[in-house]
């Protein structure tokens, strides 16, 4: 069965957001990704490349002009931390389950 390509469909990308911080383009790039709405980063590489042109060429998150309101809401929803981690959800994703014992096979 044929799914129809979004990204292929749509002629008219728009910029939805600005960064002059790549990496926070990247995660907003991952954060849309994850909500099922196409995306592209434009000028990262050049940011990159060249940190000071981030006041003169920011990192342009762009989306088909038809995910517009989707991909709004999806920032609007990151801005306000609806997808931020609480201290003890990051406590417990960088802390193991279980201490090794020392005759485990991956113990250093």
């Amino acid at each position: 069965m044929n799914h129809p390509n979004p990204v292929a469909d749509a002629d008219d990308w728009i910029t939805v957001a600005r960064y002059a911080d790549p990496t926070q383009a990247m995660v907003v790039q991952g954060c849309l990704q994850a909500a099922g709405v196409p995306v592209a980063v434009a000028d990262v590489h050049t940011l990159q490349m060249h940190a000071l042109l981030a006041g003169a060429i920011p990192a342009r998150v762009q989306v088909p002009s038809r995910w517009e309101p989707q991909a709004l809401a999806v920032l609007a929803a990151f801005e306000r931390g609806d997808f931020a981690l609480s201290d003890a959800e990051i406590l417990q994703a960088t802390q193991p389950n279980e201490p090794k014992e020392s005759g485990d096979d991956n113990t250093v």
